[in-house]
């Protein structure tokens, strides 16, 4: 039907007769001639109708926003002055010698150049937000994304191997999405949070280098980054540790920004303690491209008598700790008392500050509330520490560790960013030696701080069981500008190994064979040391766009509510397919 794209035209088609096919992007009436702009995905091309033929101009005549068309003529290069330099065919135009209505369009529900369009009528319309040339380069993008990962992983010997949709319940940290099985009634299959213990069973299949471009699903409260299914890239090798599975993994992040965005990623890439992250920074995912820290004054205040402070210094599992903001000073009442209602977002229960008017003064040339209650050598200690300057300004946090950095983590982001502190550029890291475990001080039980199946730095059972809160984990994930691209591990490949660390998350022999026994039994038939990763596709795509959800790079989304504006879903299904499946939902009480 077509000869040529219209974004592919140019000064070296003029003279040939060409066909293209595309939406009628906009349609101009000038002086008795018409103009359309022509758009494929490859781009726009002007098409110019003559009355000279009425009928074809009748026709044209028509023509409105989003109708599909085929036109026959003849390229020719623009008139003089009517150039268009933002049209990449802007020197060019056709001739129409005849016209094909493909098909009508009733007028659409936004115009796909208006970007104040609300996100759900874009959703609920998506094949027509799609359409829209920002959307066109994002599914591009993406699809450049996944080509150049599957070009370097074949080439490296990964095998493409796909594991089931359908499998069984397991305790992955989030709810499962359950699927009624008709065969089996009263029985479920659920979608998988993730390959992960298929693809350690194919290491102990023996074959080796694994990776699937796979689609997984997660019940969970959403956010920006978050969806109920979403794609990650999952690998798994055998016989390397962790510094050869980061190694590959550089080299592959390395070939895939070169390929799609031209750039190159210095490597090897920076590494940092989980505990180093969390001083510093207060979160395992830091935007090193924001120049601001956190630090630990806990021992400064320990003995003052503003219990704010010194009872939060004095409690192992608490923290005081201080940030500093550059040219903060400026920062007006109703700033702080905003960033105040911010932090209480995260449990923080206040907001102290001093604002630096002339450190040399020491005391007399701060401003706070609270410099009534501090000593002067603990205000000296403070402001050499801080590495305060005149003009800047200091936040502090004082509460439970967690508490404080949660939120003083989340000021600085918020800080960095509206004060324009963000640096330009791609901020690659590894976090590395992880807790093996976290405690749940509600449930006094230990929960993995990964999954179950990573492999604890030692290797001994017996000394793991009786220190677990001192247990470090082999697992790493990369991180890119303040966000996890990927997470994982070397996996425990030793049966009495894992059935102790089952044991320490609570789950006892019983219920370790009811849920894992597949994977227990295989790990006694001879299991290599295996590990590996997963990155989020999505997020890795948002970033690369300069999107701001991952929504914007999926090409059929959910809402924040985790439904679908454009079918509906999920949606009720009817009593006979509902008995099908050995399912009776409950009757509202009263009625029979």
């Amino acid at each position: 039907m077509r000869t040529h794209y219209c974004g592919d035209l140019s000064e070296a088609q003029v003279g040939e007769s060409i066909s293209v096919c595309g939406w009628v992007n906009r349609r101009r009436d000038h002086g008795g001639v018409i103009f359309v702009d022509l758009r494929d995905h490859r781009g726009l091309l002007q098409v110019v109708f003559d009355p000279d033929d009425a009928e074809m101009f009748a026709r044209a005549e028509t023509l409105r926003n989003e109708f599909v068309i085929r036109v026959e003529g003849k390229l020719r290069t623009r008139p003089e002055g009517t150039e268009n330099p933002e049209m990449a065919t802007g020197q060019v135009e056709l001739l129409a010698l005849a016209l094909d209505i493909l098909n009508a369009a009733e007028t659409p529900p936004f115009q796909l150049d208006d970007d104040d369009v609300h996100e759900d009528n874009r959703l609920r319309y998506r094949y027509i937000d799609l359409r829209r040339p920002e959307m066109q380069e994002r599914m591009r993008l993406r699809a450049g994304v996944t080509r150049s990962m599957r070009n370097w992983l074949d080439a490296n010997g990964f095998l493409d191997i796909e594991t089931p949709m359908l499998t069984r319940a397991t305790p992955e940290g989030a709810r499962d999405y359950l699927v009624p099985s008709r065969t089996h009634p009263g029985a479920f299959f659920a979608l998988p949070q993730s390959p992960q213990l298929f693809k350690q069973l194919l290491m102990m299949s023996g074959m080796d280098r694994y990776y699937q471009i796979v689609r997984c699903f997660r019940d969970e409260d959403l956010r920006a980054d978050r969806q109920p299914e979403f794609t990650q890239l999952d690998i798994e090798t055998s016989f390397l540790d962790e510094d050869g599975i980061m190694a590959l993994m550089e080299d592959m992040m390395q070939q895939l920004f070169r390929d799609v965005l031209g750039l190159d990623v210095e490597l090897p890439l920076q590494r940092m303690s989980w505990a180093e992250a969390m001083e510093r920074f207060g979160t395992d995912r830091p935007d090193l491209r924001i120049p601001l820290e956190l630090v630990t004054i806990s021992d400064l205040l320990q003995d003052v008598e503003f219990k704010v402070f010194s009872g939060p210094a004095s409690d192992p599992g608490g923290r005081v700790a201080a940030l500093r903001v550059p040219g903060g000073n400026a920062l007006t009442r109703k700033e702080i008392d905003d960033y105040t209602d911010y932090v209480g977002r995260y449990g923080a229960r206040g907001l102290a500050y001093i604002k630096c008017n002339d450190v040399a003064a020491g005391r007399d040339g701060l401003q706070s509330p609270i410099l009534k209650f501090l000593p002067d050598d603990a205000i000296s200690g403070i402001l050499e520490r801080t590495g305060a300057e005149t003009g800047d300004l200091i936040f502090f946090g004082a509460d439970k560790a967690k508490v404080v950095n949660e939120s003083l983590g989340a000021l600085r982001v918020r800080v960095g960013q509206d004060r324009e502190l963000v640096e330009d550029g791609w901020r690659f890291l590894w976090v590395v030696d992880f807790p093996m475990f976290e405690f749940d001080e509600r449930e006094q039980r230990w929960n993995a701080l990964h999954h179950p199946f990573t492999a604890p730095s030692t290797d001994d059972p017996d000394a793991l069981e009786a220190n677990p809160g001192e247990a470090l984990s082999r697992a790493y994930d990369m991180v890119l500008n303040g966000t996890e691209l990927g997470g994982g591990s070397v996996r425990i490949h030793r049966p009495e190994m894992q059935r102790r660390v089952l044991n320490l998350l609570g789950i006892g022999d019983d219920e370790a064979e009811e849920k894992f026994g597949f994977l227990l039994t295989a790990l006694r038939y001879g299991c290599p040391p295996h590990g590996g990763i997963a990155f989020g596709l999505d997020r890795l795509v948002m970033l690369m766009a300069g999107a701001s959800s991952i929504r914007d790079v999926m090409a059929f989304p959910k809402t924040q509510t985790a439904s679908d504006l454009m079918t509906q879903a999920p949606a009720a299904v009817g009593e006979r397919q509902l008995r099908e499946l050995s399912i009776r939902l409950r009757q509202p009480r009263g009625e029979s």
